[in-house]
C-alpha cells in the first residue's frame, strides 16, 4: 500500500477508565478522557497543533515551545501539550499571537541548522521541514555569521545509523525514547544552553556506548539527525507492508517500507499488539539475510554427500524426494522416514509438514524444535492449567507488582518484552531474579531486583520446592482461590511441608542462604500480582517438566493465576515456537495439543483429510536419531531448522545424519545439517511468506508478503506436492485455504482467519464462539482442565555432576545481537557486537588454571571438546562457565550430553560437566570441518555390516561403530577407516579425532 505518515496524536491516551471531560477547541466541542492533553484532545477533533518535541509514545515535555496555545481564562500561551483539559475549557490553537510566536521560534531552530534540504537525506520526511511550512517561516532575519553548531563532526559507527549533531535541535525525544521506551538509557543532553548536545555516554561514540541499537532514537528523530544507513543509501521510501518480526517469540508487529520492491527498513508498528511500536536491533534493522548472496534460490540433489551439488528445477527434486522416500518406506516400512517442522515457519508452513508426515507418510514421525527447548512447558502447564501455552498477554505486566524472573534473561533474549518490565519496575515493582548468572535486570539503570538468587546449575526443583514449602508452612496460602478451583491441594501440600524442602535443608544443596529464599517466598506470596516469567534456564534441564508443574503448583497456591499482572509466562525463543506446538508438530498430539490415540479426534482429522492416522505416537527427535543409527530410521525430511548444531552432542547427532539414507534439507543456506542432506530444498524468508506467526503470548500474527519469493515457489507448497508426488493430494489455491481447515479442525483456532487478522490486527487464542476476538488472559474463572491440578515435584538430582575429570558446570545462553543457530544474524551487520562465541569464567577459576582475559582455551566435556576465547567475568558464580551458541565454528554443543528432561527428552543444555584448560585442546581438533565426511566415512563401512545377523562379529562392530563410537574397536577399524578415507587426508584425519585413533 502508498505509505501514509501514521497519525501522531503528540500525547499519549489517558488510562481508559478516565472518566469524560467536554472542551471546546477553536469552537468545536470535543469529548476526551480526563488528563488528556490539550494537543492530544485538539488532534481528535482534527486540529493539528503544530509541534516538535512531542510525540504519541513519549510522556509530553514542553521544550520546543512550537504548539503553544491561548486558553480563555488564563494568562499567557501555555504548551498545549503539558496542559491537560479541564471541564469547559475553551482553546484557540490559530490566531496572530500565536503565528508570530510560533515563527519567532522556527526562525531560532531554523538560524542554527544546515540548509540543505535538497540533498538531505531525510528531505520529504522530516518535522523540522514540515513545520516550517506549517508556521509559514519565509526568512529567517538572524543570519548565520554568528556561532553555530554546524561543523560539529558525524558519528558513523553504528553500523545501521549515522548520527549528525549538527542537524540536531536538542528536542530530547531521542533521549526520552532511550530512557522511557527501551530503559537503557544511554543517550543524555550534555551541558547547558547554546552548549547543549545529545551525547552516547560519556561522550562514547554509539557504537562504543551502551546503545543497544534498538532504533527507538532513529523513530523518535523529527529530523535527519539520527538516519538509518539504508535510508541514505536507497532514499525515502514510498509504499510499506505490515508485517510480523521472524526473530524471537515475542512477534513484534512492523510496516516493511520500500521504494519500488526494495526493502528500505523495518519500522515498528505503534499498533502491533505484542510491541505497541518498540523493537529490537534484530528486527529494526537484521533483516538483510534475507537477501544475502548465501541464500540458496535453487532445489540441489546429490546421490553420496562427498558428491557435489547439483542443481535441478522444482519437478526433478520433489519427484526425486518422493520416489527415494517410498522406496525406504517399501523396503524398511512406513515407520521408515519422518519430518521435523520448523518453528521459524509459518503455521500455515508447518501444518502442511505435519499433515504429510501424517497422511502421505502414514506415520506420525513428527517433531519441531520445541523438543529441544519449551516441550517441558507444554508438558507441565497441560498437566497442571490443562492448556500447553503461556495464561497472560505481555501488556499484563504493567498490572504486576512482583516479577519473578526464572532461567531467562528478556534483555537478550527478548528485549522487547524486556523494555516493558523494565518500565513496570521503574514504576516501583519488585524484580526477584533466579539465575546461576547475574544477567543485566540484576542491576542496571534505574531498576534492581530486590534479590537475585544464584543457585547452582541443576537445583531448581530444589528451589521452587522450597519457596512452596514456605508458603505452605506460614500459612500464605490462597486458601478461598485453592478450595473453589483446584483438586489435588490436600496432597500436595502434605508433600511439600515435609522438612526436607525447607529453605534451611536445600541451603547447602543450592547455594541459597535459607533467609533470602524464605524473603522471596514472602514476597510472591504477599506482594500484590506476582508473575513469573521463564525461560530455557527452566525447561533445559533432566527435571524442565517437573519445574514448570512447580512454578504452577506455586501460583495456584498464592492465587497468581486468571487476571491481570499474575501468571505463569514462558518465554519462547523462537519466532513460531508456540504456533509449531499448536499446528500438531509434535509425534504425540495433533493439532490442537490432542493426543493421537483419542479415537473421537482421530476420525475428525480422518474425515477432513480421508486417510487413516495412527493411533500410536511416532518418534521424537531423539528417538530418530537413535533409531537412524540403530539402522531401522532411514529417511528424514527437515524444515527449517539446523538440528546438526543446534540439537545436544553434537558427534552422535553427525552420526545419526551420516546413518540416513536420506536426509531431505528445506532451508534458506546451506547450513550444517545441509552437510549431510541428499536434497536441498531452498526456503523462503520472513518477507515472502504469507501466512501468520503465534507469539509466546498466543498472539496469532499476520506474515504478508513484502516481495515474491525468490525462490519461485511459496515454502507451503513444497510439501504439498511431495505428499501429493507420494499418492497423496494435497492442494491449496492460497495460505488462507489452510488457515481455513486449521480453524475447522482445531477448537483453538475455531474462529481464526486471515480476514478476521486483517480487520482486527492480531488475535489471542483461543478464538472461539464464547470469545470471539481472542483470550488475552488465561483461566479466568476456571482453569482450561476445570481445576488447576496439584502434582507433587519430587527433586531428583541430575545425573550430570563435577568430577575430578570435569570439575566445572557449563551453562548455555543467548546473546542480544544474534538469534538461534546464527544462520541468519551472521549474515547481518549484527556480527560488530558479537562476532564469536566466548567463554565466561570466574576470575578465580581462571586465575587457578593461568588463563588470561582473551585466552585461547579448551572446553571439554565427556562428549566433546572445541576452542574458543576466554573472557573473565563474575557474572557467574566460581564453578560455572558460561558460553552461547551462536557459531558453528565454536560448535558449542559438541560438548553437551544426551542428558534429557524425563518426561519431553528436552536435552539438559544448562548442566553439562566441564574441563577448560588454556592453550590446544586435549586432543587435536584441527580437522572439525572434515567431521561430517568422517562420520559418513565410518557409518560407511559399519554399512556393510548392517544386515548382518545381530550374533555377528562385524554386525556388533558396526552397531558400535554407530551408536557409541567405541575405542574397543579401535584396531579393528584403523585399517578400514585409512583405505576407505585414502584420498581424502582431512577426513581420515578427522575420522581419527572422531574414533581417538592415531593418523598413519
Amino acid at each position: 500500500m502508498t505509505l501514509l505518515p501514521e497519525r501522531d496524536l503528540g500525547t499519549p491516551a489517558p488510562p481508559a477508565d478516565a472518566p469524560p471531560v467536554t472542551v471546546e477547541i477553536d469552537g468545536l466541542p470535543v469529548t476526551v478522557g480526563e488528563g488528556t492533553s490539550v494537543m492530544r484532545a485538539a488532534a481528535l477533533a482534527g486540529i493539528d497543533i503544530p509541534k516538535l518535541c512531542a510525540t504519541d509514545s513519549l510522556d509530553a515535555f514542553g521544550s520546543c515551545r512550537l504548539c503553544l496555545v491561548e486558553v480563555d481564562g488564563r494568562r499567557g500561551t501555555p504548551a498545549s501539550c503539558t496542559t491537560p483539559v479541564t471541564e469547559g475549557m475553551r482553546v484557540r490553537t490559530q490566531t496572530p499571537q500565536l503565528e508570530k510566536l510560533r515563527q519567532g521560534v522556527m526562525e531560532l531552530y531554523i538560524s542554527d541548522h544546515p540548509l540543505d534540504c535538497l540533498t538531505c537525506p531525510a528531505n520529504g520526511d522530516c518535522e523540522l521541514q514540515d513545520m516550517a511550512g506549517v508556521v509559514g517561516l519565509r526568512q529567517v532575519r538572524y543570519g548565520y555569521e554568528g556561532e553555530n553548531h554546524l561543523d560539529l563532526e558525524k558519528d558513523t559507527s553504528n553500523p545501521y545509523f549515522d548520527f549528525d549533531p549538527t542537524k540536531c535541535i536538542a528536542c530530547s525525544r531521542c533521549v526520552r525514547a532511550c530512557g522511557e521506551i527501551q530503559g537503557t538509557f544511554a543517550l543524555t543532553i550534555e551541558g547547558r544552553g547554546f552548549e547543549s548536545k545529545v551525547s552516547a555516554g560519556a561522550g562514547e561514540s554509539f557504537v562504543d556506548s551502551e546503545c543497544v541499537s534498538c532504533g527507538a532514537c532513529v523513530q523518535a528523530c523529527p529530523t535527519s539527525t539520527l538516519q538509518e544507513k539504508s535510508v541514505v543509501q536507497l532514499g525515502i521510501p514510498t509504499r510499506s507492508v505490515s508485517t510480523t518480526c521472524a526473530y524471537c517469540g515475542v512477534g513484534c508487529s512492523f510496516k516493511a517500507e520500500l521504494r519500488g520492491t526494495e526493502l528500505v527498513r523495518m519500522v515498528p508498528d505503534k499498533n502491533g499488539g505484542a510491541n505497541e511500536g518498540h523493537a529490537c536491533v534484530k528486527g529494526r534493522f537484521a533483516f538483510g539475510y534475507a537477501t544475502h548472496p548465501d541464500r540458496v534460490l535453487e532445489p540441489m540433489i546429490r546421490e553420496k554427500i562427498t558428491d557435489e551439488w547439483r542443481v535441478v528445477d522444482w519437478d526433478t527434486a520433489i519427484g526425486y524426494v518422493a520416489e527415494r522416500m517410498r522406496a525406504i518406506q517399501e523396503r524398511h516400512g512406513a515407520g521408515a522416514i519422518g519430518g521435523i517442522s520448523s518453528s521459524r515457519c509459518t503455521n500455515e508452513d508447518v501444518y502442511v509438514v505435519q499433515k504429510m508426515v501424517r497422511a502421505a507418510f502414514g506415520n506420525n514421525n513428527i517433531d519441531t524444535c520445541a523438543r529441544v527447548c519449551h516441550s517441558p512447558t507444554g508438558y507441565g502447564l497441560k498437566q497442571t492449567f490443562g492448556e500447553s501455552a503461556g495464561t497472560q498477554d505481555f501488556r499484563s505486566v504493567a498490572a504486576a507488582d512482583v516479577i519473578v524472573v526464572i532461567g531467562a534473561n528478556p534483555t537478550d533474549g527478548h528485549p522487547v518484552f524486556a523494555s516493558r518490565m523494565k518500565r513496570r519496575l521503574r514504576e516501583g515493582a519488585k524484580l526477584v531474579v533466579i539465575d546461576p548468572r547475574r544477567i543485566d535486570l540484576v542491576r542496571s539503570p534505574h531498576i534492581e531486583a530486590a534479590y537475585h538468587l544464584p543457585l547452582r546449575p541443576g537445583t531448581n526443583v530444589a528451589v521452587v520446592n522450597a519457596l512452596a514449602h514456605v508458603v505452605v508452612t506460614e500459612g500464605l496460602v490462597d486458601t478461598e482461590f485453592v478450595h473453589s478451583r483446584c483438586e489435588d491441594f490436600d496432597e500436595w501440600a502434605e508433600f511439600i511441608a515435609r522438612p526436607e524442602h525447607s529453605p534451611e535443608a536445600v541451603a547447602d544443596l543450592t547455594g541459597i542462604p535459607a533467609e533470602d529464599l524464605r524473603a522471596v517466598a514472602r514476597l510472591y506470596a504477599t506482594g500484590g500480582n506476582a508473575a513469573i516469567y521463564y525461560g530455557l534456564g527452566v525447561t533445559e534441564h533432566s527435571q524442565g517438566s517437573t519445574m514448570v508443574m512447580g512454578m504452577a503448583n506455586l501460583a495456584m497456591a498464592t492465587g497468581n493465576i486468571g487476571r491481570d499482572g499474575v501468571g505463569v509466562n514462558p518465554l519462547r525463543g523462537q519466532n513460531n515456537v508456540q504456533g509449531s506446538c499448536d499446528m500438531g508438530s509434535f509425534p504425540h498430539e495433533l493439532p490442537g495439543y490432542r493426543h493421537v490415540s483419542d479415537d473421537a479426534v482421530r476420525e475428525v482429522f480422518e474425515t477432513l483429510w480421508q486417510r487413516p492416522i495412527s493411533a500410536e505416537p511416532g518418534l521424537r527427535i531423539p528417538n530418530m536419531f537413535d533409531s537412524a543409527i540403530d539402522g531401522t530410521f532411514r529417511g528424514l525430511y527437515v524444515q527449517g531448522e539446523d538440528i546438526a548444531q543446534s540439537d545436544p552432542n553434537t558427534k552422535h547427532v553427525f552420526a545419526a545424519l551420516a546413518a540416513l539414507d536420506l536426509l531431505v534439507v528445506q532451508d534458506l543456506f546451506l547450513n550444517e545439517t545441509a552437510k549431510f542432506a541428499h536434497v536441498f530444498l531452498p526456503g523462503t524468508s520472513f518477507l515472502e511468506k504469507d501466512g501468520t506467526f503465534t507469539n509466546a503470548e498466543r498472539r496469532i500474527n499476520r506474515v504478508r508478503p513484502v516481495m515474491a519469493p525468490a525462490t519461485g515457489k511459496h515454502e507451503w507448497q513444497i510439501p504439498c506436492e511431495i505428499a501429493t508426488a507420494m499418492g497423496y493430494p494435497m492442494d491449496y489455491d492460497d495460505p488462507s485455504r489452510i488457515m481455513d481447515e486449521i480453524a475447522t479442525l482445531t477448537p483453538t483456532f475455531a474462529g481464526v482467519s486471515f480476514a478476521k487478522l486483517d480487520r482486527l490486527g492480531s488475535m489471542q487464542w483461543p478464538v472461539t464462539d464464547a470469545a470471539p476476538d481472542g483470550t488475552p488472559i488465561m483461566h479466568v474463572d476456571e482453569f482450561v482442565r476445570g481445576k488447576g491440578r496439584f502434582v507433587t515435584t519430587t527433586f531428583v538430582p541430575t545425573t550430570e555432576r563435577a568430577t575430578r575429570r570435569f570439575p566445572l558446570i557449563l551453562t548455555t545462553g543467548r546473546i542480544l545481537s544474534q538469534y538461534n543457530v546464527g544462520a541468519q544474524t551472521r549474515r547481518t551487520a549484527n556480527v560488530v557486537w558479537h562476532a564469536e562465541d566466548i567463554l565466561e569464567i570466574h576470575p578465580h577459576d581462571a586465575e587457578v588454571r593461568g588463563i588470561t582475559d582473551g585466552a585461547e582455551v579448551t572446553l571439554a566435556s565427556r562428549s566433546g571438546e572445541t576452542r574458543l576465547h576466554a573472557v573473565l567475568s563474575d557474572r557467574m558464580p566460581p564453578g560455572v562457565v558460561y558460553t552461547t551458541f551462536h557459531y558453528p565454528t565454536t560448535g558449542a554443543n559438541v560438548v553437551t550430553t544426551d542428558n534429557s528432561d524425563w518426561a519431553t527428552n528436552c536435552p539438559e543444555y544448562k548442566v553439562t560437566a566441564v574441563q577448560v584448560a588454556l592453550g590446544s585442546p586435549l586432543r587435536d581438533a584441527s580437522h572439525r570441518e572434515h567431521l561430517p565426511e568422517a562420520m559418513r566415512l565410518a557409518t560407511e563401512i559399519a554399512a556393510q555390516f548392517r544386515d548382518l545377523p545381530e550374533h555377528d562379529a562385524a554386525s556388533v562392530m558396526a552397531t558400535h561403530i554407530r551408536k557409541y563410537w567405541d575405542p574397543r574397536m579401535r584396531e579393528q577399524l584403523r585399517d578400514q577407516v585409512t583405505r576407505a578415507g585414502a584420498t581424502c587426508d582431512g577426513h581420515v584425519r578427522a575420522t581419527a579425532e572422531l574414533l581417538e585413533l592415531p593418523v598413519r
